[in-house]
């Protein structure tokens, strides 16, 4: 059925009049009327009694009014919805990171959500080696990687800087030091995430080239899960510094800098190139290209 006839055939209906319906619709009488006996012959059912000269409706009638101004509303509220993303009155942006990552995409997040507070932003945990195939498959509208995608059709925007440092809690004897070397953290019993990535590889890499062999003692799960096993004493971590911005803060936990191992990370907003996005999308696109990473050097405060 045509949602044009329908309205048609509801109009003529709720005026009772195919002259007056035709004077609400701004068309002929004619076409009004050719309009309703398409749709009977569609239906193969009288819609108006004819022989009554109040435009009543037949039992098939009334049970195609009730249908059509349920259609006629979803219809309104179909069209409102589009408008609505449209305006940026409604919308999702979806966005994948790993733990790590997601400190230093939250101000973005704050600054988009400042001025589009009614766009729902979802913010999925995923491993860094999947965001690029995730981004291009559009499963995600966006992702935050710490290194250049290796897939093609990708461009990146810069969001923010992190780097390395070891945490330890404040009674930890090196606690005083600005700085460790290499051999000094090796000794150390190490904390990790049992999740591997390509920074804890590089890592890896950098102990066995200079033939240190990193004592990891420990696996947990998450970033919360490690930093509170430091404060408890049972051992140190080497995590970006953002991570621990508010334990540092209140005292809870010290960074030091271990030497050659600073690894300075420039943290980027993955998108698809050339692809039409989402309005929500696109708008969140063209906050991320405006935005300047004020807290960068509160970040890196105390790191010389």
């Amino acid at each position: 059925m045509d949602l044009a006839e329908l309205q048609v055939f509801v109009t003529v209906a709720d005026e009772r009049s195919f002259s007056r319906a035709a004077v609400r619709l701004h068309r002929t009488q004619p076409a009004i009327s050719q309009s309703v006996k398409r749709l009977e012959g569609e239906l193969g059912e009288r819609l108006f009694d004819r022989s009554a000269k109040d435009g009543r409706l037949t039992d098939a009638g009334r049970v195609l009014y009730d249908y059509a101004q349920r259609l006629m509303r979803l219809a309104e509220e179909a069209e409102g919805a589009v408008r609505e993303l449209r305006d940026l009155r409604r919308g999702l942006v979806l966005i994948g990171a790993n733990e790590a990552a997601i400190h230093v995409l939250l101000p973005l997040v704050e600054r988009f959500r400042a001025s589009h507070p009614t766009i729902q932003v979802d913010v999925r945990r995923v491993p860094s080696r999947q965001i690029g195939v995730e981004v291009l498959q559009r499963s995600l509208d966006f992702g935050v990687l710490s290194f250049p995608p290796k897939e093609r059709g990708l461009g990146t925007i810069g969001i923010g800087h992190d780097q390395l440092v070891m945490l330890a809690p404040p009674r930890h004897p090196l606690a005083s030091r600005k700085q460790v070397s290499m051999a000094e953290f090796a000794k150390e019993t190490v904390i990790a995430h049992n999740e591997a990535s390509p920074a804890r590889e590089r890592v890896l890499r950098l102990f066995e080239r200079k033939h240190e062999a990193l004592n990891i003692q420990m696996a947990l799960p998450s970033l919360d899960a490690i930093k509170r096993a430091v404060e408890m004493g049972m051992g140190v971590a080497l995590l970006p510094r953002r991570c621990a911005l508010a334990e540092i803060a209140t005292g809870r936990l010290v960074a030091l800098n271990v030497a050659q191992v600073r690894l300075p990370r420039e943290l980027r907003l993955v998108y698809r190139e050339g692809v039409p996005l989402s309005h929500a999308a696109a708008s969140f696109l063209d906050v991320a290209r405006t935005y300047k990473d004020e807290g960068n050097n509160y970040a890196q405060a105390g790191t010389a």
